[in-house]
């Protein structure tokens, strides 16, 4: 499957990531066209039944071809519904086909993404463009492209035929079906794109908003609060209704108008009747007549599937531009000749970064060595770039100057499988999986076995976890109503970091959602965990660093302070006040109301 140009036209784009199955959507739209050639063969049939009718009465026996007539046209209905059913199942494996690489190929290159932009950008969004963007097509080249080939041929067929009977009583026929185009093409184009991806962006953002509003009823349940209280999710939703309106009243009028001719071509008939008809009609001009009666029904039928094909036509347009836009991020460089380091040591050196669009450096200028085994804890204020310049070790994000070295190799001369084992991150969010607590541990390392596992657990103090649970490391996460406090899925997670066994670890905020009763069993986990590792503390709770080897504050993303404990204590700078502040916080009790 080779790579798409964004600038190729739709069913190009489609019919490239169908692969070798684009064989089945070529077949769907051939078959899809026989079918309506065939199709319109019934209406001629039925004339040729009215017509002897009228031609014999009163005298009705006389009428002999009726029965051959009537199975003539059952035999073109049914032979046209088959092999219109066997294009949808040719244009329907390709479909499945070309939704299936598009998240196949999406996948792989998320998976080669920095962790930094997943993080940024967040699960939601990505699920939502990997998936949403996929399924949009499946629609569209399943039944709309071959409802298209079919939206092509039948008027090729109609015009011939309403042409064939009597050409005047075809042109005025034809005419109101010319005005109908004419009021589709004010509807499409250029303007309509743009409104279809403004759509799809302010219907992005009001969901977006609606999932952090859901995450936050709890908070808005407890203090009593509104949805107002939300400004993001008001205001999305604002957006979203002041646009469709908008949107609808400009479209308002070419729709009516396309829906008004569309429909009018009964009346062009009327038209003819009286204009070729006079005073007495003859029976050709009847003849004729009652064939325009017949058959163009089918014509107003053709236009409604020619818009909205051309609407779906560009909601896929929007659906490939999005999953353009997640394929142009640029993923991580591998090593052409990769290093193995020699140690887990870690160097800083110079280092700067800053976030897209952002207006000044989050990590600016950092000098910084870290001893194989050596214990770091970097504190400071929010925003200050603490959590950015871990995320530098584990290459979240590359460097914008300056390098991160580990045992000497610089992390982008490291595998990037080999750096993944190297380092264990511990978010302060832990994620767990729906699954059972065995294999969410057992990510850390899919090799190990059950034993390797348990003792795991164990060293991560989850054993109590374990044991209240009915089917214990059997149970699902997330199944049956089982869940596990933020405090028990930090435990979880560790042992996962223990089975992962890495020389570097990161322990980012990895206390903040510990209740007092699991912090010291996370504590115990993580002096467990720390042994013999180079470890990278992330604290705002200062009495889990103060056995630090060395503690670096970090303010407006430079090392302000570094020192230990003792050290930083008896100087007058920012950590000597972030410890009073922080003591007086943890001693602050609710006095009695007398």
């Amino acid at each position: 499957m080779k790579n798409l140009k964004k600038e190729e036209g739709v069913v190009k784009q489609l019919l490239d990531l169908a692969g070798n199955y684009k064989y089945f959507a070529i077949s769907s739209w051939v078959l899809a066209t026989i079918s309506a050639i065939v199709a319109l063969m019934p209406y001629y049939f039925i004339w040729r039944i009215i017509k002897e009718i009228v031609e014999v009465k009163p005298d009705f026996s006389q009428a002999v071809n009726i029965k051959s007539n009537g199975w003539w046209a059952v035999g073109c209905a049914t032979l046209a519904m088959v092999i219109y059913i066997a294009g949808l199942m040719c244009s329907h494996v390709a479909a499945f086909r070309i939704q299936s690489n598009m998240r196949i190929k999406m996948l792989e290159h998320v998976m080669k993404l920095p962790l930094g932009y997943i993080e940024q950008e967040g699960s939601g969004k990505i699920r939502k463009t990997i998936s949403e963007s996929s399924a949009s097509t499946e629609t569209f080249v399943a039944h709309n492209l071959p409802d298209k080939a079919v939206s092509y041929a039948t008027p090729i067929g109609l015009i011939f035929m309403m042409l064939y009977f009597d050409w005047r009583i075809g042109l005025l026929c034809l005419l109101p079906a010319l005005f109908a185009f004419l009021c589709m093409g004010g509807m499409m184009g250029q303007k309509m794109q743009d409104s279809m991806r403004e759509y799809q962006n302010a219907l992005g953002e009001m969901t977006s908003e609606a999932v952090e509003y859901v995450r936050g009823i709890p908070v808005v349940k407890t203090f009593g609060q509104t949805v107002f209280s939300f400004k993001r999710f008001k205001a999305a939703i604002d957006k979203y209704e002041k646009w469709t309106i908008a949107y609808t009243v400009s479209f308002t009028m070419p729709m009516v108008g396309f829906v008004t001719f569309a429909n009018s071509i009964f009346a062009a008939i009327v038209i003819c009747a009286y204009i070729f008809g006079g005073s007495s009609v003859s029976d050709t001009v009847l003849f004729n007549i009652l064939f325009y009666i017949i058959i163009t029904p089918v014509l107003t039928i053709t236009l409604m599937k020619i818009a909205y094909a051309g609407e779906s036509e560009m909601i896929v347009k929007d659906a490939l531009d999005r999953m353009h836009g997640l394929m142009n991020v640029a993923p991580l460089s591998e090593a052409t000749s990769p290093k193995n380091p020699k140690d887990s040591s870690i160097d800083f050196v110079n280092v700067s970064f800053s976030y897209d669009e952002a207006k000044k450096n989050a990590i600016d200028g950092i000098n910084l060595s870290i001893n194989p085994g050596e214990h770091i804890a970097f504190v400071g204020p929010s925003g200050g770039g603490k959590t950015t310049l871990a995320s530098l070790v584990a290459r979240f994000w590359d460097v914008d100057s300056g390098s991160i070295s580990i045992g000497g190799v610089n992390v982008k001369d490291i595998a990037s499988a080999e750096l993944m084992k190297k380092v264990s991150y511990v978010f302060q969010d832990s994620k767990l999986l729906k699954t059972s607590i065995l294999e969410n541990v057992r990510m850390g390392n899919p090799n190990a076995s059950d034993e390797e596992v348990m003792k795991a657990l164990k060293d991560a103090q989850c054993m109590d976890i374990i044991e209240k649970l009915l089917d214990g490391v059997n149970t699902v996460i997330g199944a049956e109503g089982t869940y596990v406090s933020g405090g028990e899925a930090q435990r979880l997670s560790i042992a996962r970091a223990f089975l992962k066994n890495s020389a570097i670890l990161i322990l980012d905020e990895a206390t903040a959602f510990a209740d007092p009763d699991n912090e010291e069993k996370v504590q115990q986990a993580f002096a467990n965990l720390s042994k013999d590792k180079t470890v990278i503390m992330i604290a705002h709770r200062l009495s889990t660093v103060t056995s630090a080897d060395k503690i670096c504050v970090l303010d407006n993303g430079q090392i302000t302070e570094q020192g230990t404990h003792d050290e930083l204590i008896k100087a007058d700078g920012t950590y000597n006040h972030m410890w009073h502040e922080y003591n007086k916080s943890i001693k602050w009790k609710v006095g009695k109301v007398s």
